[in-house]
């Protein structure tokens, strides 16, 4: 983070060597006092930012250096440039200014609940997510399109229980996704529409589908075009409850826990660090890479 530096910020570098380490030392420097969190990676890294941040008067900056980086380009921050990331945390924390945007609030009924920025996968690509997650080989994106074509033949419809702000709907269907933003997965736009600053969440249900027919369908997703199948619909609401049997929710590529689940759309819980023009007085920032 030599560019916040070299702003005159007081940078404090948080590094682990995991996740829930990462996440309890980021919580003890928030507590001695920051003026914003800096994540420094990919979707995952957004996540655990989401998740230490949501809720607070804390801003959130993302520099997208990791593989999808779905939640940055639905925000329109700059993907895989690291000097124009930095420089548009420097030009928001000096001129005071953030980007309010939807959070949502996540997890079973009565239990703890976790935050996401991005979408909740709940059918096919959850399952994807599950076995890949199980392998600790091969690495990065080749692990995913092999648990892909392992999951394909045993792909079915799936029955699911949506309750959507309090009206129950019976279906089946073969996935199941709850977005706040439009995009996840490295680019799969399953809900194009989706707006992160509209207090609601969009719900993509693909129906029953044979496999061959969702091959088909499957390329579609990268422009959006799949919402014109007959078997796809996109519907929204504040509140999503979302049930099938034997199903583990993930969320901006993380494990939240198996279904049922429910997503809260949280207007404006989320601070992001957005391109601004302005000065002000160097601050203390964390970062988290």
């Amino acid at each position: 983070m030599g560019r916040l530096t070299e702003a005159g910020f007081d940078v404090v570098p948080l590094q682990a060597g995991s996740a829930v380490e990462l996440m309890s030392r980021a919580t003890s420097a928030i507590a001695q006092g920051l003026d914003a969190l800096v994540v420094v990676g990919g979707d995952g890294m957004a996540h655990l930012g989401t998740n230490l941040v949501a809720g607070t008067q804390l801003p959130l900056g993302i520099v997208a250096a990791g593989t999808g980086n779905d939640v940055a380009r639905s925000l329109s921050l700059p993907v895989k440039d690291l000097p124009a990331a930095a420089q548009v945390v420097v030009d928001a924390v000096r001129a005071g200014s953030c980007r309010p945007v939807d959070a949502v609030r996540c997890g079973p009924s009565g239990a703890a609940q976790l935050w996401f920025a991005g979408v909740l996968g709940a059918g096919f690509d959850a399952l994807v997510n599950e076995r890949a997650n199980s392998w600790s080989w091969p690495r990065g994106r080749r692990r995913y399109d092999l648990a892909i074509l392992r999951e394909l033949p045993v792909l079915r419809p799936r029955q699911y229980v949506l309750e959507l702000d309090g009206v129950r709907h019976e279906l089946a269907a073969v996935l199941v996704a709850v977005a706040n933003s439009p995009a996840y997965g490295g680019g799969l736009h399953v809900c194009p529409d989706a707006l992160m600053d509209d207090g609601l969440l969009d719900v993509l249900v693909v129906g029953p589908l044979s496999r061959t027919r969702f091959v088909r369908l499957y390329p579609s997703v990268f422009s959006g075009r799949h919402v014109g199948h007959p078997e796809v619909h996109i519907l929204r609401a504040r509140v999503v409850c979302v049930d099938s049997p034997g199903i583990v929710g993930y969320a901006d590529g993380e494990r939240i826990g198996p279904l049922p689940l429910t997503c809260e759309a949280v207007p404006g819980a989320l601070r992001v660090l957005a391109p601004v023009a302005g000065r002000s007085a160097p601050a203390d920032v964390g970062a988290d890479g």
